[in-house]
């Protein structure tokens, strides 16, 4: 059942933008397949929700679930996905905005993500039945994610869960086996509307360049291990036509351990940190994720 450890845990969107790390997310799946995902994280230190927020000394402590479903199908004879996630988090801290305090207690919606990726070369769309003898080797794909400005936003407060603006990020992933390695890297640009309501201003937000890479290694009983690593650049913010210098530079690393609990349940266990800081993200998370599959056979 070689096969059954690449149903393990193949979307997780929970996590944002570019300060995201999803190990295994460009490996191949059965058609048909359906997945839904409830996760936990607890963050602390710098703002996640939105790394160039014009912020400094940030401590912040963030609970958040996530309710996620996936489902894999075939585009055009390749293996394709589409998921959707939706985080709730409870956010209490403290900063400094040009040397003023500023302290925050809120709870609600984050903003929720929809995406679409297909895997165009070596992962054929193939049913459960000829997964079993699918042997991968090099992947490549692309996605889209799109995040919906639908998140609690209070366009009185400086810090909200939400952005109030829409976010477009393409990214094109590739993904290796060397035996019981796997090497993957992927590459992103995060695009922003604008968010008109920014404190009676309107902000304005440069993309964000991101790429991310993984050295997964597989156990028996279908249980893995990635080392997880993201840099990412660019976000600078401009308020009212006014650039605030506030580029982002800054790097992550992190791991995660995947293991099946039952034929269609399975567990996740992650953890990251920042590695270098420029502005904002400076912070550590903790996360766990269940993950249950159904349909296409299995």
């Amino acid at each position: 059942m070689k096969w059954f450890g690449y149903l393990l845990f193949l979307v997780f969107a929970g996590r944002v933008g570019a300060q995201s790390m999803e190990p295994r997310f460009y490996a191949n799946a059965p058609t048909g397949l359906n997945f839904a995902l409830g996760g936990y994280s607890y963050s602390y230190g710098g703002l996640s929700f939105d790394p160039s927020l014009i912020i400094d000394n940030a401590k912040l402590h963030v609970n958040s679930g996530v309710a996620a479903y996936a489902r894999s199908f075939g585009l055009f004879g390749k293996s394709a996905k589409f998921d959707i996630a939706v985080p709730y988090s409870f956010l209490s801290g403290t900063a400094t905005q040009e040397g003023n305090p500023v302290s925050r207690t809120v709870n609600g919606l984050n903003d929720p993500q929809f995406r679409g990726s297909i895997n165009f070369i070596g992962a054929p769309a193939l049913t459960l039945q000829e997964f079993r003898d699918y042997q991968q080797n090099f992947v490549m794909g692309a996605s889209l994610k799109v995040t919906a400005p639908l998140g609690q936003y209070d366009d009185t407060k400086l810090i909200n869960l939400g952005q109030n603006r829409w976010s477009f990020a393409p990214e094109l992933g590739m993904s290796k086996v060397f035996g019981p390695l796997i090497v993957e890297v992927a590459g992103a640009v995060i695009l922003y509307t604008d968010n008109d309501d920014f404190l009676g201003q309107t902000m304005e937000k440069a993309p964000i360049y991101s790429v991310q890479a993984h050295l997964i290694y597989t156990f028996p009983k279908m249980v893995w291990l990635a080392l997880d690593g993201t840099y990412y650049l660019g976000g600078e913010t401009t308020v009212s036509g006014v650039k605030k210098n506030n580029e982002l530079q800054n790097s992550r690393m992190g791991a995660t351990l995947a293991f099946p609990v039952s034929r269609r349940n399975s567990l996740k266990l992650y953890a990251s940190a920042g590695i270098s800081t420029r502005t904002g993200s400076d912070f550590n998370i903790f996360g766990v994720a269940w993950q249950y599959r159904w349909g296409g056979g299995l």
